[in-house]
């Protein structure tokens, strides 16, 4: 059930907590309906679970029940000038100032800095905190709270690979590090409890016993078990995790170390290295939304295949600035090589182009840091059920790409995690007993120096995308930046009165 985004500000991006969780009561009625349907007995319903965006950040009061704001999406860029403030004030300059306890660069993607801006900007969310009313999670919180029971007795908690990407956990303790919320200055007795991803934590007509990031979900649900696998998951944006083991790795080309799961409370808890861009199948919405160059998402398709090329055409579609491996939060979408030949069928092209370069630079860093080079890329997601941009994905990586014919795998994550539950068990995961998973494989049919050009040439886009957009406002009418100096005046003043004890 598709979710309605709002977008009060350039840059903001924001869901409806009420409409979230309406959206998960419908997905819940139909699934009954259709089950009832089929002649099964919905009391043969042994578990939920839940799988969610990861970084998308929701307050509210424990005892009304109410959201104290709308959820603030993880593509959103409100914290642009508190990213900024952070990283100057950290040695060096440095984003990756807490990196090695959290496996992530300060940015805009994580929870801290969207809780950060709730903290300072939203006078309600302030007040529940000082009344000792407000509750902090991501989506899995909000949603897991909601069905057992709400203000009656619902379980605050959140699992372990939701956890790590708030910028407030410590990958290592597995739990929520004082320092990192002092850092924040985020009150700590409004974070819910940190679980496992696999157990039972509350009930309702059936119990929810699963919780995984989205990501996480997809790669339990590709079956990705083993160190060295990895899975390609195309949404909203474009996600490539490769299972590490059951101890962090740290990138050094610009990935992020993440908790992949804990399958259970006294199971080990394994990782992932990742890379994550912000707009994949975005860009698709936005050439039919914004653009009006498609009038539906599949007609991108025939479109690009009606141009089969972009003919020097190459979109950057950094909208949220660009993730990894840059992280770049003043880079803005560009499209260029552009001629009088160019029309809507090449900018479909370059846009499905878009969203396989920006895999292929994940993968190059991956790589880079893991030393074993992947043989064949594993993918899923709604996108992927475009088989010309799973050919162009082939033929750019120069390696086989294959989909599971089932390529919903992040539900399917998150229903294996509840059955493997224990107190359930209804699923064995252990390498013997996975089941064979029928898939479709995409072969590439270029040379490799025809993708190392395009490549290239794509990568010589993105440079000319850096470095667009800084958190200064616009000129005034006389050009000056009056406003601009006045917020920097103001600053310095207010840190000079801060070295100042109180009389």
């Amino acid at each position: 059930v598709e979710i309605n985004q709002s977008f009060p500000k350039e840059g903001w991006v924001e869901e409806d907590p009420k409409e979230i969780m309406q959206s998960v009561y419908e997905c819940m009625e139909r699934t009954c309906e259709k089950l009832s349907q089929l002649n099964i007995d919905i009391s043969n319903i042994k578990a939920v679970g839940v799988a969610n965006q990861r970084e998308t950040t929701l307050v509210w009061d424990k005892e009304t029940g109410e959201p104290l704001y709308n959820a603030i999406v993880w593509l959103d860029l409100r914290t642009q000038s508190t990213v900024e403030r952070l990283i100057t004030k950290t040695p060096g300059q440095n984003k990756n100032h807490l990196k090695h306890k959290t496996g992530l660069p300060i940015s805009t993607y994580f929870s801290a800095v969207k809780l950060r801006w709730l903290l300072d900007n939203v006078d309600e969310v302030r007040q529940a905190v000082l009344s000792e009313r407000a509750m902090f999670g991501t989506v899995d919180s909000w949603i897991i709270w909601c069905l057992t029971g709400g203000r009656n007795g619902g379980i605050h908690c959140t699992d372990v690979s939701n956890a790590s990407r708030t910028m407030l956990f410590n990958i290592h303790t597995m739990d929520w590090d004082p320092e990192l919320c002092r850092y924040f200055d985020v009150p700590m007795e409004i974070l819910p409890k940190v679980r496992s991803s696999s157990e039972i934590y509350g009930w309702m007509v059936s119990s929810v016993n699963a919780c995984l990031g989205d990501q996480s979900a997809a790669l339990v649900g590709q079956m990705c078990f083993t160190e060295g696998q990895a899975k390609n998951t195309y949404g909203t944006g474009c996600f490539l995790l490769r299972h590490t083991g059951t101890k962090p790795v740290m990138s050094d080309h610009g990935l992020l170390t993440t908790v992949a799961y804990k399958m259970g409370k006294d199971e080990p808890t394994c990782y992932a290295l990742e890379g994550s861009v912000a707009i994949a199948g975005a860009v698709v919405r936005w050439l039919k939304d914004n653009m009006g160059i498609v009038q539906s998402s599949s007609e991108i398709e025939t479109l690009a295949a009606a141009a089969g090329s972009s003919y020097g055409c190459y979109f950057v579609p950094a909208f949220s600035g660009l993730y990894a491996p840059y992280w770049e939060p003043s880079a803005r979408g560009i499209i260029c090589g552009l001629t009088q030949f160019t029309n809507r069928n090449h900018l479909a092209f370059a846009a499905l182009e878009a969203v396989c370069f920006q895999t292929r630079e994940i993968l190059d860093a991956m790589n880079q840091d893991s030393g074993v080079h992947l043989t064949q890329l594993q993918v899923d997601g709604g996108m992927t059920s475009n088989r010309l941009l799973m050919q162009l994905q082939a033929d750019i990586l120069c390696m086989s790409v294959v989909r599971p014919t089932m390529s919903e795998t992040t539900a399917l994550g998150a229903a294996m995690a509840a059955g493997a539950a224990e107190g359930v068990k209804v699923w064995n995961l252990s390498p013997g007993h996975l089941p064979h998973i029928t898939s479709e494989k995409y072969e590439p049919q270029i040379n490799s120096d025809e993708s190392e050009f395009r490549f290239a040439r794509w990568k010589k886009a993105v440079q000319r995308a850096m470095n667009w957009e800084t958190t200064e406002p616009c000129c005034n009418a006389n050009g000056t930046r009056l406003s601009y100096l006045l917020v920097k005046l103001f600053q310095q003043l207010y840190e000079m009165f801060l070295m100042f004890p109180e009389p």
